[in-house]
């Protein structure tokens, strides 16, 4: 049995049919660049409200703005102090446009920490990760050597040429913190577009990055122009709540007669407002094909479904799992690992020394390509339960290796155990969760495992608990065995989550009332 993972889209999609959901950009949208600086909190130097912007005839190391509203410039030397919003927030989606003249350089910081760099990169060399406009900056360490650590390169450079506008769509989610005050999850990037062009998904930022006005990590924050490197201005500022978590499906809920190939299978997704979908390495050998679809429609391969065998004298995994891990360089996608054994029983620890060596191995190599591995419980597998691959993945003490909560073989196997504290021990190594319709009381698979707007299973009540738990990375749709149609199963499970994952969206007071 198979069981894929996520993909992520900027706000919920509507469909026909479906629930409206609560949040969308045109009803909750904060505009922070209009008719003055009044949005930005204390003294706001030298910067000035604008009609538009150019490069100055004279030098193109600096800009010149028109008289008038609607944009944002700091200063006549791009050399003052920073803006920071009134306003502070946590969870959002943000449309940001800028221009930076030749040579500059700026940054936006979210919650005033986390840095999305701003720079002249056209047809430029990187001089180190992070510091490409797009870019999320480096953190910084003293003690370290280097000192700069956790830059993250785009994964194309998009920019523009100095004197042009250029935009930024970001979706940012804060950093959870639990009832005593502990970090269970870090602040994450869940997409950036730069220009139209996707350059990161799913960037996780262990701590503020250097320059940040912060040196601490809180739930809310305000939005930071950096002023000080150079000249730079702004327009189009929009914030909106992030909304709901990605949700992908599994390709065991799209493949059918047909949707057989993997252009039928992504139009069909985009269409029906899923974020990306989750794939069998068996069903997909080669990976490019499939990337090639999803990227032309701005869909996302959440993760690709693997396995390994921990017996001794056994190859563990084979030449096409190292070929997907190069083969998906840079794009942060997760490897779903199933762990198999011959000579260990279901969850038995006396098979952890051998799989701990082999996934160092898998995570050594997945770390050189920005990819991430995350164990798959599975029922009568080796690596069985949640508990188990909690275990072993603190055992294999990597930054790149987490588990999957995976909510049909949970049922299967532990429905009494409860899922506040399995999901709360995940923390912060949950990287995944699975959900599908269930029967509460379900003992196999046809009851287990339905599309997700039929079953007893209280689905709210379960996003909830992840709500609780601080989890605001990606879930995907479990489809094995369900049979029929699968647009149909698609279209009615999508129904389901626009209704189940209203308690997914946070709190929205701080954007004002919907317009409509």
């Amino acid at each position: 049995m198979k069981i894929h993972t996520l993909i992520a889209v900027l706000l919920p999609a509507l469909i026909a049919g479906n629930v409206p959901a609560v949040t969308c950009s045109d009803c909750h949208a904060l505009e922070l660049t209009g008719q003055d600086l009044s949005p930005w909190d204390g003294d706001t130097g030298q910067w000035e409200s604008i009609a538009d912007a150019h490069l100055s005839a004279d030098d193109p190391t600096r800009l010149t703005g028109e008289p008038g509203v609607g944009a944002i410039l700091n200063g006549p030397t791009g050399r003052t102090g920073h803006l920071l919003s009134k306003q502070h927030f946590g969870d959002v989606s943000a449309h940001i446009e800028f221009m930076v003249a030749k040579d500059s350089n700026s940054g936006v910081y979210f919650m005033g920490r986390y840095e999305v760099q701003i720079f002249d990169s056209w047809q430029k060399e990187s001089p180190y990760p992070g510091i490409e406009c797009g870019g999320i900056y480096e953190r910084w360490d003293e003690s370290r050597t280097p000192k700069g650590f956790e830059g993250r390169s785009p994964r194309v450079n998009a920019s523009r040429a100095p004197g042009q506008w250029q935009s930024f769509d970001v979706v940012f989610r804060a950093p959870r913190f639990d009832a005593v005050g502990r970090k269970v999850a870090n602040a994450r990037f869940e997409k950036i577009v730069h220009n139209g062009v996707v350059v990161h998904e799913d960037v996780e930022v262990t701590g503020p990055t250097r320059a940040g006005v912060f040196d601490d990590e809180k739930p809310l924050g305000p939005l930071m122009l950096q002023g000080d490197h150079g000249p730079v201005a702004y327009r189009n500022i929009r914030l909106a709540p992030a909304g709901a978590n990605p949700f992908f499906a599994f390709d065991n809920a799209v493949v059918d007669e047909q949707h057989p190939t993997a252009r039928a299978q992504a139009e069909t997704l985009r269409e029906l407002g899923y974020a990306g979908i989750s794939v069998g390495l068996d069903r997909y050998p080669s990976l490019s094909d499939l990337l090639d679809e999803l990227d032309q429609r701005n869909l996302r391969l959440f993760t690709v479904y693997a396995g390994v065998n921990i017996d001794s004298g056994q190859e563990p995994y084979g030449s096409a799992l190292r070929n997907a891990i190069e083969t998906l360089s840079g794009r942060n996608t997760i490897v779903w690992l199933f762990m198999q054994s011959r000579e260990h029983k279901p969850s038995s620890a006396a098979g952890d020394e051998r799989a701990v060596a082999i996934l160092r191995e898998l995570a050594d190599l997945a770390t050189r390509h920005n990819v991430r591995i995350a164990l798959y419980p599975h029922h009568a597998f080796w690596l069985e339960r949640i508990e188990d691959a909690i275990r072993v993945a603190d055992k294999v003490d990597r930054p790149n290796v987490g588990v999957t909560f995976n909510l049909c073989h949970w049922l299967r196997v532990s429905p009494n155990t409860s899922a506040k504290m399995l999901l709360t021990q995940a923390m912060p190594r949950l990287f995944a969760v699975s959900i599908n319709g269930a029967d509460s009381d379900g003992r196999d698979w046809n009851t287990l495992i339905q599309t997700l707007d039929k079953g007893t299973f209280d689905m709210t009540a379960f996003l909830k608990t992840l709500v609780d738990t601080g989890y605001t990375g990606p879930i995907g749709l479990q489809g094995y065995g369900i049979g029929g149609d699968a647009r149909d199963n698609l279209t009615r499970s999508m129904q389901a989550w626009q209704k189940h994952s209203r308690v997914l969206y946070g709190d929205i007071s701080s954007f004002g009332l919907p317009k409509r």
